[in-house]
């Protein structure tokens, strides 16, 4: 499970990269979103895009408008953001997400950057032996 969580980890940082070299800083959110998907799909993996993600309060589940950006292989968490710099908030927005799903790995990716390497953290929780 490890290896194939990083393999995924790789080939998604892989796929920003391409995108941003292909787009650049200073587009919305969405286009990153968009074209990563459409990179990742291209190179053989299974995404889902704006997933939703319901809150278990009480036994009950409640649709409170969360959405992943990208989920790929069913396995790792995608947030996208393209802001001036990432903050901890965000952070926070992917562990509640990992820990929401019982998910392991979580890329925050930061369009908003010179080279794109700079705009990616790995959250990881729990991650399995």
């Amino acid at each position: 499970m490890k290896e194939q969580l990083n393999a995924i980890s790789e080939t998604v940082i892989g796929a920003a990269i391409a995108v941003h070299r292909e787009l650049g800083p200073g587009l919305l959110e969405s286009a990153y979103e968009a074209c990563l998907e459409y990179e990742l799909i291209d190179r053989g993996y299974s995404v889902e895009r704006q997933l939703s993600l319901p809150v278990r309060y009480r036994g009950v589940s409640v649709d409170c408008g969360f959405r992943i950006d990208l989920r790929v292989n069913g396995l790792v968490i995608v947030e996208l953001k393209a802001v001036e710099r990432l903050e901890r908030i965000h952070e926070a927005q992917v562990n509640t997400y990992l820990r929401l799903t019982g998910l392991h790995l979580g890329l925050l990716m930061n369009f908003n950057v010179t080279r794109m390497i700079d705009g990616v953290k790995r959250i990881v929780r729990e991650f399995p032996e």
